[in-house]
């Protein structure tokens, strides 16, 4: 069963912006942390932000400042704002929740040209 499904990403240039969707269809999903992941090619599985159910949020240092998570309870969705991206974000990026990971959904290719 499907539970976690990614989408918008797409091909932008550096500087550009993407929103990040991830809908969650799994069980009591206000009482889940959420986390968004990235894997580059040849690299492996990067965390790069959380968001407790509590709407506590962590990044990774990378993308500080430029990355946003956020959480909308009423659509079990949550997601990423990235803005001023950079040729080193291109990943297909994950969600899953911590600590009770369900299965991986199929990711979202993000490219970003220079």
């Amino acid at each position: 069963q499907v539970q976690l499904v990614e989408s918008g990403g797409g091909l932008v240039q550096a500087g550009g912006s993407l929103r990040l969707s991830c809908a969650d269809s799994g069980p009591m999903f206000s009482t889940a942390a959420m986390v968004w992941y990235r894997q580059a090619p040849g690299k492996l599985r990067e965390w790069i932000a959380t968001i407790s159910s509590a709407g506590v949020t962590n990044y990774v240092n990378s993308v500080k400042g430029r990355f946003t998570i956020s959480r909308d309870n009423a659509k079990n969705t949550v997601y990423l704002q990235m803005n001023n991206l950079k040729p080193e974000d291109t990943a297909v990026y994950y969600c899953n929740r911590v600590p009770r990971q369900l299965s991986w959904g199929q990711g979202t290719q993000v490219t970003v040209s220079s």
